[in-house]
C-alpha cells in the first residue's frame, strides 16, 4: 500500500508539473488574457473582477468545508454528533441574501458589457461575411469583392463587423452552394446532401481580438472585432464539428490602413494565365485536367484561362485559390 501511495503521488506531481509547464508556455498564440483590441479588452475587463469574486467564493466555501471536515471528524471516544444549526433562521436568511447580492453585483456589469459589445460602433466599420465550412473558413468582403479562405485581413484601429453563418459542404443539383457574396445557411436537401452531410455548428474564436461566437446552421449571428496594432493573430473553431475539427484554424492579419488598402488592391487583381510556359503551363494544365472535370469542380481561380485563352469558371464549393501562393 505504501508503494501504491507513492506511485499515485508521483503521478499527480508529474501531471501538475505538466499543467504548469503548459500554462507557462512563452509562445502561447491564443491568449484571451492578452487582449489586443477594443472588443477583447471589454471582455477582459469584465472577466478579471468576476474571476476574483469567484475565486474568493471558492476559497471561502471550500476552505469552510475542509475546516469543518477536519474539526468535526470522527475521533475515538466521541459518541455524539457535533451541535447542529438546522433551523437557525438568522443563518439561513444570511446565506440566502448574500449569494443573491453577489449574483446581482456580477449581473450588472455582465449585462452592461453584453449590450456594449452588441452596440454598433460609431466609427465606420468594415463588413465581412464569415462562412464556416467543413472544414475551413471562408472570408468574404462584399464591398471589396474579395473571397479569401482561412485568412481574415483587417485594418488596425477600425471595427470589423462580422456576419457569421454555417455552410454545408454538399449540395444537391437543384440547390447550388451560395455565392461568395452571400452569407446564408447551406446544406441542401437533395440526395447528394443526404449522403455527404450538411452544415454543422462551428464557433468562431479569435481570442486576442474578441470573444467567441457560435456559427449555427439556419441562423445568422454577428460579432465585432478590432486590432490595435499590426500583426498576425491566430484563431480557431471552439466547437467540435467533426473528424477534421483540428483543421478549422484561421489567422487574422492586421495591417496599417495604408497596407490594408494595398492588400485589397493586390487581391482584386485577377490571376495572370496568359503566355504561360514551362512548369507554369504544366501546372495550369494539371489544375484543369488532372482529374475528370479538373480541380475547378471545387475550386476557382479568378482570371484563369485555358490553353485556348477562354476563361474558366470554377466552383465556390471549395476554397478560392486566387493568389494562393501569397498566403
Amino acid at each position: 500500500m505504501r508503494l501504491t501511495r507513492r506511485n499515485t503521488l508521483l503521478a499527480l506531481a508529474v501531471v501538475a508539473l505538466a499543467v504548469v509547464a503548459v500554462a507557462c508556455a512563452p509562445n502561447a498564440s491564443q491568449d484571451s488574457l492578452n487582449p489586443q483590441g477594443e472588443f477583447a479588452r471589454k471582455s477582459h475587463d469584465l472577466f478579471v473582477p468576476v474571476f476574483w469574486v469567484a475565486a474568493a467564493i471558492f476559497v471561502l466555501v471550500e476552505g469552510t468545508i475542509v475546516l469543518f471536515a477536519w474539526r468535526y471528524r470522527h475521533r475515538k471516544g466521541r459518541d455524539q454528533i457535533p451541535p447542529q444549526v438546522h433551523g437557525n433562521t438568522r443563518l439561513e436568511i444570511a446565506w440566502t441574501i448574500l449569494p443573491a447580492l453577489v449574483l446581482a453585483g456580477v449581473a450588472v456589469p455582465t449585462v452592461t458589457t453584453i449590450f456594449d459589445l452588441a452596440r454598433e460602433p460609431e466609427a465606420t466599420n468594415l463588413q465581412v461575411n464569415v462562412l464556416g465550412h467543413q472544414w475551413w473558413w471562408e472570408f468574404n468582403y462584399p464591398e471589396e469583392g474579395l473571397n479569401v479562405p482561412n485568412e481574415l485581413h483587417i485594418p488596425t484601429g477600425r471595427p470589423v463587423y462580422l456576419t457569421l453563418c454555417a455552410v454545408g459542404f454538399a449540395y444537391s443539383e437543384d440547390e447550388p452552394a451560395p455565392s461568395p457574396s452571400e452569407c446564408q445557411p447551406g446544406g441542401g436537401e437533395g440526395p447528394n446532401a443526404a449522403i455527404l452531410g450538411a452544415s454543422v455548428i462551428h464557433s468562431f474564436w479569435p481570442p486576442e481580438l474578441a470573444g467567441s461566437q457560435d456559427v449555427v446552421p439556419g441562423q445568422t449571428n454577428h460579432m465585432y472585432l478590432e486590432a490595435d496594432r499590426p500583426g498576425t493573430y491566430e484563431g480557431q473553431c471552439k466547437e467540435f464539428c467533426g473528424l477534421s475539427h483540428a483543421y478549422m484554424k484561421f489567422t487574422v492579419v492586421a495591417h496599417t490602413p495604408e497596407d490594408y488598402e494595398a492588400w485589397v488592391a493586390e487581391q482584386q487583381q485577377p490571376a495572370t494565365s496568359d503566355g504561360l510556359t514551362g512548369s507554369a503551363e504544366a501546372g495550369r494544365d494539371a489544375f484543369l485536367n488532372s482529374i475528370p472535370g479538373g480541380c475547378t469542380q471545387c475550386h476557382a481561380i479568378d482570371g484563369l484561362t485555358d490553353a485556348s485563352g477562354e476563361e474558366v469558371l470554377g466552383s465556390n464549393e471549395g476554397p478560392n485559390l486566387t493568389h494562393f501562393a501569397s498566403r
